[in-house]
């Protein structure tokens, strides 16, 4: 078990590397994909099938379709490099470094040297989630919807042809 997370974590890491480094936004979306779907993999392992099963619903279906065919619409080709700017080489990476070494201190800080018992079991059952995401998390859920219909408004005026 401990294997296949580590596994799936590193192909995570690597596929979201991708999705940065790709030129073609097709290859980054189906990079995106394999992101997605090695956190469910991941999800499943550590216990929250119900997570596991709405990242592969909403995020790798939906979502990641809605991506492709924003893709579709704006008719993207392939990315030209620029090279306007020196600053970005010379500040890019002590910056790269610098958030790596941050993210290596806070997740050092989350394994304390002695633990005295594990944590209690949550519900992460669809009920529970509900609960939360319909009273406490209200606000937040809808915000989000809205962002994504305007994405897709904008995706389909930015799409629209002149006649």
């Amino acid at each position: 078990m401990t294997a296949l997370f580590y596994i799936c974590a590193t192909v995570a890491v690597l596929a979201a590397l991708n999705v940065i480094v790709q030129r073609t936004p097709v290859y980054s979306a189906l990079s995106l994909i394999v992101v997605l779907c090695s956190l469910a993999v991941v999800y499943l392992l550590l216990g929250a099938e119900f997570m596991a099963v709405i990242q592969v619903i909403v995020y790798a279906g939906a979502i990641m379709v809605l991506f492709v065919l924003v893709i579709m619409l704006l008719n993207a080709g392939r990315e030209v490099p620029s090279h306007r700017s020196r600053l970005a080489h010379w500040v890019g990476a002590p910056l790269v470094a610098a958030f790596l070494i941050e993210v290596l201190i806070v997740v050092w800080r989350q394994f304390p040297a002695a633990t005295t018992s594990p944590a209690p079991a949550l519900d992460a059952g669809p009920t529970a989630i509900g609960h939360l995401l319909f009273r406490n998390y209200v606000l937040p859920f809808e915000v989000t919807s809205i962002l994504i219909l305007v994405a897709v408004l904008g995706a389909v005026v930015l799409a629209k042809k002149e006649f």
